[in-house]
C-alpha cells in the first residue's frame, strides 16, 4: 500500500516517521540495530505499509536524543504518542484487522516465550561460568535476551489493546487470546544493564522484528480467517476443512462449549494434573509446572477438552494456552486429533488455533506430514492440515510444501486451495509454476 492510499492519520505517521528517520543516522544506534535485523520491516514503516509497534517508535526518539539533545526529543515524544495511536486506529479499521492482530499477536506471544525460556537457560549457565571471557559473553546475551522479552512483552499488551479496542467497539465480548498468554511463570536472573547498542554483538534470532512481518516459519498476519459455525447435530468429529475455516452448507450454531463425558479415572487424573500446576505455580517453580504441561500435551486428544475447562476453572487460563502451543509441535496426525476433539467439544477457537498454529512449521515438513498421512490412507487428516497450510501460509510458502514430492503433493496441494476459493487457487497454481514445481 502506497503513502498517497492510506487513511489521513496513518499517511501522517508514515510522514513523521520517514522524517524521524532522514535525520538519523542509520549505522548507529538503535536505527542501526533494526536496519540490520530487519531491512524490510524499516523500508515497510517508511513507506507507510506497516505501523511499528510504539517499543520502536521510543527506541528512535532515544537515538534522537543522543543526537540532538534530550529536550527536542522529550518535546516531540508527546504529538508523536498521539499520531502513533491514531496511525493504529486508522489501520485497524481495515477489513479483516482483528483476524489479522489475533494472527500477530500469536507470533509475539511465541516470541515471549521464547525469550523467557532463553532468559532462564542464560541464567543458569551464569551460575557455571569458568571464565571471565565467558562470563563477559553470557551477560551480553542476557541483556540482549532481556530486550527481547521487553519488547516482545511490550508488543503483546500492544496487540492485545488494539484487539480488545476492536471488540468494544463492535459490541462483543474479548476474545481468550486477548487475555491469556503461553509464557512461562516469570524467570529470576541476574539484573543487567541495557545492551550497550554501539560495540554489539550480532543478535542470534529475528526476535525484535517490529514490522510484523513474520520470519518464514510463521503464519502471516494479513491473512484472515473467517468465523465458522459447528452444524447443529452433526457428528462429533467433523470434516477437518470445517474447523480450519472453509464454510459449510449447514449454518445452525451450537453453543461455543459442551460437556465431554470421560471416565472417573481420567477425571481423577486431571484434577490430580490441575492440582499440581496451581501448587507449583504458587511455588514459583515454574519449570517443573512447564514439564507437567509437556507430558499433558500427549495425553488422548478426547481428554483435552475437560483438562482446558478445569485449567480454566483453576485461573490458569495461560497454562492452557501454553498446552496449546506444546500439543502444535506434535505429529500431524495427533495434531489434527487433538483440533477435532476440541471443536467436537464445542471449543472451535481452541480446535482452529492448535492447527493454526501447527502448521506454522517450516513448509517442507508440512510436505513430509502429507505423505506420511497418506501411506496411512487418513486422508482426512491431509485434508485439513493442508486446508490450514493455504489458508494460514502466503501461496509461496504453500508451494514450498509440494517440493518433497511434486507429482504427489501438488495435486492435492491445488485441491485444497479450491475449497478455499478461487482466488487462493490461482496464487497457489501461481507459486507452484514460479517454483517449478508444475507447468
Amino acid at each position: 500500500m502506497a503513502v498517497d492510499q492510506l487513511p489521513g492519520k496513518a499517511r501522517e505517521f508514515a510522514d513523521y516517521l520517514s522524517g524521524l528517520l532522514t535525520r538519523l543516522d542509520p549505522g548507529t544506534g538503535w536505527c542501526a540495530v533494526f536496519w540490520q535485523r530487519d531491512p524490510d520491516g524499516m523500508r515497510a514503516c517508511r513507506e507507510g505499509r506497516e505501523v511499528p509497534p510504539w517499543d520502536v517508535v521510543e527506541a528512535l526518539l532515544q537515538d534522537l536524543a543522543t543526537a540532538y539533545g534530550t529536550q527536542a526529543a522529550a518535546a516531540e515524544r508527546e504529538p508523536v504518542r498521539a499520531l502513533h495511536a491514531a496511525a493504529l486506529e486508522a489501520w485497524d479499521a481495515r477489513p479483516g484487522a482483528r483476524d489479522a492482530l489475533g494472527d500477530r499477536l500469536d507470533v509475539m506471544l511465541r516470541e515471549q516465550k521464547y525469550a523467557a525460556d532463553r532468559l532462564a537457560g542464560l541464567g543458569r549457565a551464569l551460575a557455571s561460568v569458568s571464565s571471565p571471557e565467558q562470563d563477559r559473553a553470557l551477560r551480553l546475551d542476557l541483556a540482549w535476551a532481556r530486550d527481547d522479552h521487553e519488547r516482545a512483552t511490550s508488543r503483546c499488551a500492544e496487540l492485545r489493546a488494539r484487539i480488545e479496542r476492536l471488540e468494544r467497539d463492535a459490541g462483543g465480548r474479548p476474545a481468550a487470546v486477548a487475555v491469556s498468554a503461553p509464557v512461562s511463570a516469570p524467570v529470576t536472573v541476574p539484573e543487567e544493564p541495557q545492551p550497550a547498542v554501539p560495540k554489539q554483538r550480532k543478535r542470534r534470532r529475528g526476535g525484535a522484528r517490529f514490522a510484523g512481518v513474520v520470519e518464514d516459519d510463521v503464519a502471516p498476519a494479513a491473512v484472515v480467517v473467517p468465523e465458522e459455525v459447528v452444524p447443529a447435530g452433526g457428528s462429533g468429529t467433523p470434516r477437518g476443512a470445517r474447523f480450519a475455516g472453509a464454510a459449510e452448507e449447514e449454518s445452525a450454531s451450537v453453543p461455543r462449549e459442551r460437556a465431554v463425558a470421560v471416565d472417573g479415572a481420567v477425571r481423577r487424573q486431571i484434577a490430580g494434573t490441575v492440582e499440581a500446576l496451581v501448587r507449583l505455580r504458587a511455588a514459583g517453580r515454574s519449570g517443573e509446572a512447564h514439564a507437567v504441561l509437556v507430558e499433558a500435551a500427549y495425553w488422548p486428544p478426547d481428554w483435552y477438552p475437560p483438562l482446558a475447562v478445569e485449567l480454566e476453572r483453576a485461573g490458569l487460563g495461560a497454562d492452557w494456552a501454553t498446552l496449546l502451543w506444546e500439543a502444535a509441535s506434535m505429529p500431524a496426525d495427533r495434531l489434527v486429533a487433538a483440533a477435532d476433539a476440541l471443536v467436537a467439544a464445542g471449543r472451535l477457537g481452541d480446535g482452529r488455533q492448535i492447527l493454526r498454529q501447527g502448521v506454522v512449521r517450516p513448509a517442507e515438513e508440512i510436505g513430509i506430514a502429507v505423505l506420511s498421512l497418506l501411506g496411512e490412507g487418513r486422508r482426512r487428516e491431509i485434508d485439513a492440515l493442508l486446508d490450514a497450510c493455504v489458508r494460514m501460509r502466503t501461496p509461496e510458502e504453500a508451494a514450498r510444501s509440494a517440493g518433497a514430492d511434486p507429482p504427489t503433493l501438488v495435486p492435492l496441494l491445488l485441491q485444497a486451495a479450491q475449497r478455499v476459493s478461487e482466488e487462493r487457487h490461482w496464487d497457489v497454481l501461481h507459486a507452484l509454476r514460479v517454483a517449478g514445481l508444475t507447468a
